[in-house]
């Protein structure tokens, strides 16, 4: 998948109601490609995410050695079949591109660590602002050379991963998973330890850690998730697989029924997943939001409207800072006070979401006060009211480059006063490829 050219897309107000085939998680696409890519044999995963994010971890997995094959029915991507590369790794000249994808890039740096020669990754403008000094000074920790101006892209790492007892602070929980997913095939008889003095989005581990457990893979860890132990010597297998619908990309549709007044009905979800972005859905349902699962033939649907005013509260996003914008706009159209907080990590996402969704909602005439940890948003159960609406005169909003960002701001054009544009929109497509043009009707 290609990227797009910069583009900007205006949005008028209107009702947002229609069924969704939600598509595949990238957290779990990601995963699974790194795990069939470190793996010996021929790995199948059934409907897997189709964007940029993915696109670059498929980039970085055939660079390192392994032959995907993408299974397609009228253009429609249906599977991958990979064949993994194991733990002998290609080692191309060139940098290793990530794109927009802090995913690959934590996770791909960590298992680079595991060979012998040097391995250089880079990124967009924004991933080489993204700091990985915490995961960079546990790799050197373990043994693996490292060498990078400011924590940052482009980064060069060498291995070989000595195992050994590091600390790391994980203000994001990819530095962990990275962690993870590497130390397993550390050498036979290195042991790698991990201390996690700090963690957050522990749902992601979760996900990991069922992962590791499908592969055989053994790890020793404490109930807080405070202490990891890990032998090496592990392998992974091949396996076949289903990718789970995505709960982070999910929950737009959702938010733009609840805002625009509209009814939504999701398809692909599983309510038993570990993502923690499902959290989401209890957020809309204790607002006042209509949220209900329904068991079907072929799975599950979950259907979301308004069911009548909604009313604010205070929520922790500790575990779910992706969902940092969508609850931003959400709180806009509740009848009192939102507080959003113990969030603090979502000022090291693509963006600092918090000043962001700030600066774009007071454009909109949202009152909104940053917390050194979140923001608390005064709603306004009538919709957004912006000042001088009447005109066709569309009000200017910049996604600055964060996919979540612009998707949020998107669903909160539905349901404002007048008509907004908003810049920098390809974004969208990092992981949800074709959102706004279902917010068009196209």
């Amino acid at each position: 998948m290609e990227e797009e050219k910069n583009m900007n897309i205006a949005l008028k107000p209107h009702q947002f109601s229609r069924k969704v085939r939600i598509p595949g998680s990238k957290s779990h696409t990601i995963r699974q490609l790194l795990i069939a890519a470190l793996a010996a044999g021929e790995s199948r995963l059934r409907h897997p995410l189709e964007s940029l994010d993915a696109a670059s971890c498929l980039r970085v997995c055939r660079t390192l050695g392994s032959n995907i094959e993408e299974i397609r029915e009228g253009g429609a991507l249906l599977e991958y079949r990979v064949t993994g590369a194991g733990a002998e790794f290609s080692y191309p000249h060139a940098p290793l591109d990530v794109g927009n994808s802090g995913t690959t890039l934590f996770l791909a740096l960590s298992i680079a660590g595991l060979g012998n020669m040097p391995l250089t990754f880079t990124g967009d403008e924004q991933i080489r602002r993204r700091s990985a000094k915490p995961l960079l000074n546990a790799l050197q920790n373990y043994g693996v050379q490292v060498s990078s101006g400011n924590g940052c892209a482009p980064i060069t790492v060498c291995g070989p991963w000595r195992g050994g007892r590091a600390s790391i602070e994980c203000p994001t929980s990819q530095y962990l998973t990275a962690l993870l997913l590497a130390a397993p095939l550390a050498p036979q008889g290195v042991v790698t330890e991990i201390d996690v003095p700090l963690l957050y989005e522990k749902p992601y581990i979760e996900m990991t850690l069922s992962y590791l457990r499908r592969q055989n893979i053994r790890v020793e860890h404490k109930k807080d998730f405070s202490f990891f132990s890990i032998e090496g010597g592990q392998r992974y297998s091949a396996f076949e697989s289903e990718v789970p619908a995505d709960f982070s990309s999910a929950a737009f549709p959702a938010l733009a029924a609840v805002v625009s007044g509209g009814e939504t009905v999701l398809c692909g979800l599983d309510p038993e997943d570990a993502q923690g972005d499902k959290a989401f859905f209890s957020m809309l349902a204790a607002m006042g939001a209509d949220v209900l699962w329904q068991k079907t033939g072929s799975g599950w649907t979950l259907s979301v409207k308004r069911g009548r005013a909604l009313t604010g509260g205070t929520f922790d996003l500790n575990d779910t800072p992706d969902m940092l914008p969508a609850a931003c706009v959400l709180a806009a159209f509740a009848r009192s006070e939102t507080a959003l907080v113990n969030v603090e990590n979502a000022r090291i996402k693509e963006t600092d979401r918090i000043a962001v969704m700030a600066l774009e909602l007071t454009k909109l005439g949202v009152r909104c006060r940053e917390l050194p940890d979140g923001i608390v948003i005064e709603g306004n159960p009538d919709g957004i009211l912006i000042e001088g609406s009447g005109t066709d005169a569309a009000v200017t909003l910049d996604g600055h480059g964060d996919h979540r960002v612009v998707m949020a701001l998107a669903c909160a054009a539905l349901g404002a006063s007048a008509p907004c544009m908003i810049l920098g929109a390809e974004a969208a497509d990092v992981t949800y490829p074709g959102f706004l043009d279902l917010l068009k009707g196209d």
